[in-house]
């Protein structure tokens, strides 16, 4: 009598080939820090035990068709999310969030963007996907189980225990890991792709309900911390200086720090640029940095108007676009300044028409205001100079004062440009996107540049005062080899990666001609309060959480959306605390002297701050997860004031 041979259940088997493709894009396709053995093995581990648990579900049932049919579209369906977060990190290395698939509006906007970041290798991605296909069509009955209720809840304990191991060395590596996750990486890392999804879906439903909690009584608590921790009780020197001076704000569309005052291929990237970092009527601020979370270009619209921080998941302008606001133009509104922004692009991209009737703006001018054609378009839509040069008819026909917003293009990943707009060559690198981001940003600045020109000739120079800001970054981390090269750098560090989060502002107040380069750590968040004081309007009733550019007793310090903080004097990121002079680890206790020690102690010079930064986020985010401004009456409180 033969002996019945062994065999393996296709779960199993899914399991294991799952489990080693996700591994491989962990350690291979996603950029993830590892820091020790113990990161690693817990990197290992985890897209074995959440492949487990996934498959493990068709043991429940019993025929042994629908066991192969479970098996098989799940392996497709879980192996193209793996694919969706690659694509996605590869543009903004960060994982996708459930706020972002209801987002797809914008995905019809994108175009030859996402063509870039699909590379023809990604198909083996489906590899797993395709034999456990083919074997669950042609050995169903070899590979199929049939266990009975024991055996069933048997291996439903067997992928909880193991869900419960890997969650119990994640909390040994990483305390307080739920507790305290702004850091998207961090989760991944520690607990997996699929069980981060499912963590993200508990969250979204979480906040999705504060709002119909809330009731207001969070206010008095959020405007005493403000009041003691951020609010600048004196007013700066420059308060007043713009008064009823038009403001035209020009959001420099991936316009990072590092290109300004730097060449490539012996030729000025930013010579314009460059030239207002020395004008007498400019005050360029080089130790400025983007505050952005996923809403990118929207997020840093949000931090200018309201001087809140974004969402660490999602875009504000999607998410929570109809909720009340008392940003920047509907303050000005009331000092009899008409508002509008000028972005030559769809008007629901980002769902910019709901947000900006939140906002109180007076008026949109998107793609449907311009003449946009095939000769005058590149990448995502109309060319920087004809944009402000068609712009200009819009100002001139603007009451005044007015506060305008543009938002340039053409500098927008993948950096595409004709060759006859290209004024400098591209770098020479690995990347062909950081090569070819040197021509676009030089397109930009002479863009802006002509601008300039425009405004002169229609009469409005003089009258205004101009900003440009860099709205974020546009080399993400998986050019940083390239980034290395051209930086003249061995590496590029957790401390560099902070510092490239730097992106240009300049103040330029024509007549003022007392400018200077100003190194005060900044961001965003404080651009709202530096409008108004150069306006000359005062603000005491308002909630917010930056401070006035100009203003010698400010905070100390800017947080990042993930928890990162840049200070007068350190700078936190991934859990270390680094001097922010000198990018070596800071000094702590005499008892904590290791590398190792002084990341995960409680002794770091970096705590302090760190309490008051996961605070403020807090706070925001209960603001615009409560919608708490529909609470409060601003013009009321400002009457009671006067």
């Amino acid at each position: 009598m033969r002996k019945k041979q062994a065999r393996i259940p296709l779960y199993i088997i899914a399991s294991l080939l799952f489990g080693l493709k996700t591994y491989i894009v962990y350690r291979f396709m996603f950029n993830i820090e590892l820091d020790n053995r113990m990161q690693e093995l817990i990197l290992f581990i985890n897209p074995f035990v959440s492949a487990f648990l996934i498959f493990a579900v068709s043991v429940w049932f019993n025929k042994p068709s629908r066991q192969m049919k479970y098996l098989r579209y799940t392996a497709f369906i879980f192996s193209f999310i793996v694919f969706a977060n690659l694509v996605f990190y590869r543009q903004f290395t960060d994982f996708i969030t459930l706020p972002q698939l209801f987002m797809g509006s914008n995905m019809t906007d994108l175009g030859s963007s996402i063509l870039t970041l699909i590379k023809p290798y990604d198909i083996l991605l489906f590899t797993d996907a395709a034999i456990i296909w083919y074997l669950s069509k042609k050995k169903e009955s070899t590979l199929s189980v049939q266990y009975l209720k024991r055996g069933k809840a048997f291996a439903l304990s067997m992928s909880l225990l193991l869900l419960a191991g890997n969650f119990f060395l994640a909390e040994m590596e990483r305390p307080q890991l739920f507790t305290r996750a702004f850091d998207r990486e961090y989760l991944v890392k520690n607990i997996g792709l699929f069980n981060y999804h499912v963590y993200d879906l508990v969250i979204h439903s979480k906040t999705e309900s504060q709002r119909v909690f809330a009731d207001g009584n969070e206010i008095p608590e959020i405007k005493d911390y403000i009041e003691e921790n951020v609010k600048v009780t004196e007013k700066s020197d420059m308060f007043g200086v713009a008064e009823g001076k038009n403001v035209i704000f020009i959001n420099a569309e991936s316009v990072q720090g590092f290109v300004v005052g730097k060449e490539v291929n012996g030729q000025e990237i930013t010579p314009f640029l460059n030239k207002l970092v020395e004008d007498e009527d400019t005050y360029y601020f080089d130790n400025f940095f983007e505050q952005t979370g996923q809403g990118k270009t929207s997020d840093s619209e949000f931090l200018v108007e309201n001087s809140l921080y974004p969402l660490s998941r999602g875009a504000v302008f999607f998410t929570h676009g109809g909720n009340e606001y008392h940003a920047l133009p509907e303050i000005l509104k009331e000092e009899d300044y008409f508002s509008a922004v000028l972005h030559a692009n769809n008007k629901s991209f980002w769902n910019r028409d709901g947000m900006y009737r939140s906002l109180n703006l007076d008026h949109f001018y998107s793609d449907e205001a311009y003449e946009i054609t095939d000769e005058n378009s590149v990448g995502w839509g109309l060319k920087d100079k004809p944009y402000f040069e068609q712009s200009i008819k819009y100002l001139q026909a603007m009451e005044q004062p007015f506060y305008t917003k543009f938002i340039t293009l053409t500098n927008h990943f993948p950096f595409e440009l004709d060759e006859e707009d290209k004024s400098i060559e591209p770098y020479d690198s690995n990347s062909n996107t950081l090569n070819n981001y040197f021509p676009t940003v030089r397109y930009a600045d002479e863009a802006m540049e002509e601008f300039f020109d425009h405004l002169k000739q229609a009469g409005l120079y003089e009258d205004s005062i101009i900003i440009i800001m860099g709205d974020h970054i546009g080399i993400s981390a998986n050019h940083n080899r390239a980034m290395s090269m051209f930086l003249d750098k061995e590496e590029i560090t957790p401390y560099d990666q902070v510092q490239l989060l730097k992106v240009p502002l300049f103040i330029h107040i024509p007549g003022h001609g007392k400018g200077e380069t100003i190194s005060t750590v900044s961001g965003q968040i404080d651009l709202k309060p530096t409008i108004l004081s150069l306006l000359g309007i005062e603000h005491k009733n308002d909630i917010y959480f930056g401070n006035d550019l100009f203003a010698k007793n400010r905070k100390g310090y800017i947080a990042l959306r993930n928890g990162d903080f840049v200070s007068d004097d350190y700078l936190s990121t991934a859990g270390m605390c680094y001097d922010v002079h000198t990018g070596e680890l800071a000094d702590v206790e005499e008892e904590a002297t290791s590398e190792e020690e002084a990341t995960t102690g409680t002794s770091s010079p970096c705590d302090e701050i760190a309490e008051k930064v996961e605070l403020e986020l807090s706070y925001s985010d209960n603001i615009i997860y409560g919608d708490l401004f529909r609470f409060v009456d601003f013009a009321e409180e400002k009457q009671v004031e006067k």
